[in-house]
């Protein structure tokens, strides 16, 4: 089966034939049947006695290879196919990653802005540069990958911070920062469970298509929030990151195509499994689920802020 997926395609290629479904990944023709050995006449019976393919103590059936065995090579652990569990652990190291470095610099930002501003910015910048090489050499290297979560984690946390202190003092609560960031994050938590469930029943349908169209949107929001960035740098302008109603319009089309590169990855995902790829490749998409749902938080802390910012004046 072939696939739209990067990740899937460089995964099966660097497997080979053993890396398809059809061919039973680590697995070998006949795997898990019995295999009866035709008419083999036993000493003391007159009649040949079909052999049930049942593994004996100590014996390895024959036509079975398996590892510890003479003449087969022991399986490393990031060659084993790769599982949901794989996924769900290194995706769950890597956002817990970006939660530790935001926690700590959102309070840092809060203590010292100087200090936090600074940290900020090296976050956003890191992850920048990071997540582009990251993703062109589609790196299945965990370190690299958690730096990269670490610089997310500054950048996320900072950004959490500053909007928080920008709405707290727009509308006179202490309180309206903490409120903003909790609310962002149940957003996104309550987004991210919608699209897994539209994924799963096939209420969403996945197609070719639908990954082309996610690709290029994304493609043309990187653009557009990279010629805004270029704008505020000389004008002082937030521009399309305004609180107004044409910021407001963006950021719910952002919202949207976020949430739609999640039922991109869950399709990566599930074909990665059925197809039995490495076990490495479970980082690469742990890496990709991060990214999809930083952005989603990014916007929905942003589409937040925006509404109570307008409905406040």
């Amino acid at each position: 089966m072939r696939s739209s997926n990067p990740v899937l395609k460089r995964a099966l290629q660097q497997a080979g034939p053993a890396g398809h479904h059809q061919q039973g990944y680590g697995q070998h023709q006949g795997y898990g049947q019995p295999y009866p050995q035709q008419g083999y006449p036993q000493p003391g019976y007159g009649q040949p006695y079909p052999q049930q393919g049942y593994p004996q103590a100590g014996y390895p059936q024959q036509g079975y290879p398996q590892a510890g065995y003479p003449g087969v090579p022991a399986q490393s652990a990031d060659a084993r196919p790769m599982t949901i569990d794989d996924v769900v652990v290194r995706t769950g190291m890597t956002l817990g990653t970006v939660a530790l470095l935001g926690v700590v610099n959102y309070f840092l930002y809060v203590a010292n802005p100087g200090l936090g501003l600074i940290l900020t910015v090296v976050g956003a910048l890191g992850a920048f540069v990071m997540g582009l090489v990251l993703a062109f050499k589609q790196s299945t290297n965990p370190a690299a990958i958690l730096v990269y979560a670490a610089l997310e984690g500054l950048f996320v946390g900072g950004l959490s911070a500053l909007l928080g202190a920008t709405l707290s003092m727009s509308l006179g609560d202490p309180a309206a920062g903490t409120l903003l960031v909790t609310q962002a994050v149940i957003g996104t938590v309550a987004v991210f469970a919608v699209m897994l469930a539209l994924y799963k029943f096939r209420i969403i349908k996945v197609t070719d298509g639908f990954v082309k169209t996610v690709f290029y949107a994304t493609l043309g929001a990187a653009a557009l929030m990279l010629l805004n960035f270029v704008f505020v740098l000389f004008t002082g302008d937030p521009g399309l990151r305004s609180a107004s109603p044409l910021g407001l319009l963006v950021g719910l089309v952002f919202v949207v195509i976020a949430a739609c590169t999640l039922a991109v990855e869950f399709r990566g995902i599930e074909e990665g499994i059925q197809q039995g790829i490495p076990n490495k490749f479970s980082w690469m998409f742990a890496f990709g689920l991060t990214v999809s749902l930083v952005w989603l938080y990014i916007e929905i802390l942003r589409l937040l802020w925006i509404l109570k910012s307008i409905f406040s004046e």
